[in-house]
């Protein structure tokens, strides 16, 4: 077995994918996407990450996290149960619509020439990351010591959220008073070690970033 997966390991979507693979221990063969260019005769909208088994292409990150159950002996990622993976597919949808969006027209607004940002749509934005917050700290109440974003088992929305919101606390600092909750969760995800992987991997692209990095973010 030879998986490809296309990516850049400051890409936050791209981290779902390698939590996955991390998880499940799956061999993997990683190629540095810096020019979109080639990427697009593998996948037209040139988006990362892209995963290639065996000829076979696959595209879009949440999809990726469920094609790599079928590989490695880790339980799956995307639960056998409907409702529980109704449940992670929902917390995944939450993560990438209502966290990961709004970090990505934030940054999107920093790398504009400054006569063309939108400070009205960044405070917009910046509003919609405090209901997300809230949001997620009532979906994890009652289990501060424990659990995981969907429920008991770590899963497709939990390797959604770990960028998600590692990135939005860069860019609107997570009130731990307000959101106890959620600021546990932060703590679990930031130890597990699949994510902690991803994060030491991505140190080094940092200076990327164009706006600044704060000293509480690790």
């Amino acid at each position: 077995m030879t998986l490809t997966l296309h990516r850049h390991p400051f890409a936050a979507y791209c981290w779902k994918a390698l939590i996955a693979l991390y998880e499940r221990d799956i061999p993997f063969e990683a190629v540095m996407v810096e020019d979109r260019e080639p990427l697009a005769a593998l996948w037209p909208p040139a988006s990362i990450p892209v995963l290639v088994d065996r000829g076979r292409v696959v595209a879009e990150s949440s999809v990726i996290v469920e094609y790599l159950d079928r590989y490695g002996d880790a339980p799956p990622l995307v639960p056998a149960d409907r409702d529980a993976a109704l449940r992670a597919r929902l917390w995944d949808r939450v993560g990438d619509g209502h966290v990961m969006t709004p970090v990505q027209t934030i940054v999107g607004d920093a790398l504009r020439p400054e006569q063309h940002r939108d400070p009205y749509g960044v405070a917009r934005e910046r509003a919609k990351l405090d209901a997300a917050y809230a949001l997620l700290d009532g979906q994890l109440s009652g289990r501060e010591d424990d659990g995981w974003l969907a429920g008991e088992a770590f899963t497709l929305a939990d390797c959604a959220a770990a960028p998600a919101l590692h990135y939005a606390d860069v860019l609107q600092p997570i009130d731990r008073a307000a959101h106890p909750a959620l600021a546990a969760y932060v703590d679990r995800l930031l130890a597990r070690p699949s994510v902690a992987r991803v994060i030491d991997e991505a140190r080094p692209y940092r200076g990327l970033f164009p706006l600044p990095w704060p000293e509480h973010v690790a």
